[in-house]
This record gives structure tokens, sequence and C-alpha cells, in this order.
């Protein structure tokens, strides 16, 4: 038995041997239980995972789950996989064997989200439960990939919800002009707004800007990197995808507003954040902002799509427009093509013409 108590505090504790990825033989040594039989589930639970053994419990095996896989997604990716896990996974599933859960187990609980109500009797969102139950499904296939479990119940049992599209508002060049005139009694927003419309940068973008980011010379804003703010703490980490990190050539009135917004600044570091707040500031202005202004209601995140259908009006190709907001060009091809100009007649006029001049050539 490996399992002792310790005298002088009273307590229990537990030791384990295992043996390391480079096959060592290693002592775990676990204290504090104020009882012999949680320092004895304390050691059965790490042997297991140790073993990689699938007779654990969904939530050992989630302890696994963080263990490989969070040092590889960005940590705000991983706060938001955790939240799920904690309340709604672990509290369904985490004293369950792991091996054990089958597809009635998946399809009872997907039908108790399905049919969960708040106080105001609205459901999950569609896109919430795709999500919760694609996190399940992501757990699930991780053990079958890396640990033996045999099958995944929660792909069998089929997905719920789904991804809905997002809403796109978006204000015209005479809208956000009316916008920016109303909030310029606060010229940190002013700016920040400035930034947002005329460049198309996301707000977690706006966020993590430093004085270092900006070459005057060239005019050039650039991005890599985002910020977010999660349990009272500020994170600044990579961009939402890797056509993201980018270079955005900003108009030259832009630019001589921004020298003069950061020669405002007082002490400002190359590395300091120039705009130092979280994005519920920016929703505060931009709501103080529409209503001063007499505008429609957008949200912050829309002012994005109003510098795309801006550059879509100004003739700009998909190519070009997913290159300045770091997007692919099949998206905005898909999510904009409505605001396109059609060129049907022209291509069926073109057709036609290629097709004449063959019958000519021939004749």
């Amino acid at each position: 038995m490996s399992v002792y108590k310790d005298e002088k505090t009273g307590k229990w504790y537990a030791l384990a041997w295992y043996h390391d990825w480079k096959g060592e033989g290693r002592q775990k040594c676990k204290r504090g239980f104020e009882t012999k039989k949680d320092a004895q589930e304390w050691e059965r639970s790490f042997l297991l995972q140790n073993a990689a053994d699938m007779d654990m419990t969904f939530a050992d095996f989630c302890e696994l789950y963080e263990r490989d896989r969070r040092p590889r997604v960005k940590e705000s990716t991983w706060l938001t996989k955790a939240n799920i896990i904690q309340n709604k996974l672990i509290p369904a599933f985490g004293d369950r064997i792991i091996s054990e859960i089958d597809t009635k187990d998946i399809i009872a609980w997907q039908n108790e989200l399905l049919a969960y109500r708040d106080e105001k009797k609205q459901p999950y969102s569609n896109t919430y439960l795709k999500t919760v139950h694609n996190q399940m499904v992501s757990i699930l296939n991780h053990a079958v990939r890396h640990y033996g479990l045999k099958s995944n119940p929660a792909s069998q049992a089929g997905c719920i919800g789904s991804k809905e599209r997002e809403e796109m508002n978006f204000w015209t060049k005479e809208e956000y002009l009316k916008f920016a005139e109303a909030i310029m009694d606060k010229p940190m927003s002013y700016y920040a707004f400035e930034m947002l419309y005329w460049c198309g940068i996301r707000e977690g973008e706006l966020l993590a800007l430093t004085p270092a980011d900006f070459n005057f010379t060239k005019r050039t804003v650039r991005i890599n990197k985002t910020y977010q703010r999660f349990h009272g703490q500020d994170l600044i980490t990579s961009p939402k995808t890797k056509k993201s990190v980018r270079t955005v050539e900003m108009p030259e009135f832009l630019c001589e507003e921004m020298q003069e917004y950061l020669s405002s600044l007082y002490k400002i570091q190359k590395n300091d954040r120039i705009f130092p707040f979280t994005k519920s500031f920016l929703l505060h202005e931009m709501n103080r902002g529409t209503a001063a202004a007499g505008v429609k209601r957008i949200r912050v995140h829309d002012l994005r799509h109003s510098h795309i259908s801006l550059l879509i009006d100004m003739g700009f190709s998909a190519v070009a427009i997913a290159d300045r907001v770091g997007h692919e060009s099949i998206d905005i091809t898909y999510r904009y093509a409505h605001m396109f100009p059609s060129r049907q007649m022209d291509m069926a006029a073109r057709l036609n013409k290629e097709r004449m001049e063959e019958q000519n050539n021939v004749s």
C-alpha cells in the first residue's frame, strides 16, 4: 500500500510510482487528503491516467485531455473549452467510466440540453448547442485516437444545434461620419473607431495595438496580436488565424490622425497598448455615439462589415479585400456575394462574342 498518514498534520498522503514518456521510473507524491479513502482514490485515478486505461472516469480523462491539448491552443480558446467542460460535460458524465458511456447516454444528455429553458423561457441557442456537443465529440475523439477508446458515442448519436448565420449589419460612409462627429468629444474613442472603420480591423486587434506597430513613413499598421480579457486578466495572444497576421496600409489622413493621437499620450512606451480599455468600453461608446448621431444601432464588429462593404462599393476585388482584412478570399466571396455588382450580363456578352468570333473564323 502506498497511502500513508502524516502524524504531524493528521492528514493522508499518497505515493505513486509510474514511468514517464522516456520510460524512466518516477514517483509522484500528493499530500493533504482528509481521509484515507480520498488518498486511495487519487492514487487510483493517477495510475489509471498514466496507464491510459479507459476504465478511468470521464472527469479523470478530462484532466488528461487538458494536459495534452492546452499547450497546443490559444489560452483564450482553452478557457472557452474549460468553461464548457466544467459546466456542461463533467456535471453530466464526470463520474461515469469513459468506456461505458454509450449512444443512449449521449442522446439522453442531448435531450436535456434541448429541453432547457432559462428564467425567461428561452432555450439554448443553436450555436451554443452545437458548440457544447462538438466539445464532447472532441474529447471522445481524443480518447479514440490516442488512448484506445473503441468508438465515439457522441459522433454516433449525431449532432444537435447548428451554426447560425451571423446577422450582417453595416453603416454607409455617411452614417459613420455622423457617428464619428458625435464622439469627437472623447479623442481616445474617436481615434479607436477611426481605426476600426477605415482599416476594417477586429476589436481585439485594435485593443492590442502599440506604437511599435505603426510605420508612419510607409503609412502602415502591423496586425500580429489580439487582446482579450478573461477572469479579470488582460491577455495578448496571436490573432484569430494565420491569415489574420498582416500589414494594413492606412489612408494618409488616418496616418496624420494617429500620429497626432500617439503624440498626445503621456510617456507612452513603444510596447504599451495605445487603447488601454476593454471591449465593453467600446460597446458603451458605440451606444453613446449612435444615440447622439441618430443613426441605426449596429454592433462594434459590424464596423468591419461596414469597411468591407465600402471597399466592395469602391470596386475592389474579393481577393484584394480579403488580403486587407485578414480573411480568405473564398470567405469574402461567400459572405458578401450579395454586395458585389452582378457580372452575369458581362459574362454572357463576352461568351457570345467568343462564340461569334469562332464561327466567323470557321466561315
